[in-house]
């Protein structure tokens, strides 16, 4: 399954966390804690885990088509959040096998 991984940085990692967490958990099966967070969305899976650094966000599609869809729903809904720091998501693509 197509996969991307993003580290974000930020000192807010686990206020981002569980905000998008609880934010869709009315919607879509989520499992969370402060440092890290699950969200099965109907795009595919999203996995955050934060530390005093950064965010540190992982998607992974059905089809390779929905992964661009999902890095942007994901990084749009964060940067909601954040609109007091200018966050920079800088997808990387995981190899294929």
């Amino acid at each position: 399954m197509p996969t991307s991984h993003v580290d974000v940085a930020t000192g807010h990692a686990s206020r981002y966390l569980q905000q998008l967490c609880k934010h869709w958990a009315h919607k879509f099966p989520v499992e969370f804690d402060p440092n890290h967070g699950t969200i099965d969305l109907t795009l595919g899976c999203t996995v955050l885990d934060a530390d005093a650094a950064a965010l540190h966000i992982a998607v992974t599609a059905e089809e390779a088509g929905s992964l661009e869809r999902l890095e942007t729903v994901v990084a749009d809904h964060i940067k909601r959040f954040a609109f007091r720091e200018e966050l920079t998501f800088d997808w990387k693509r995981a190899s294929a096998a």
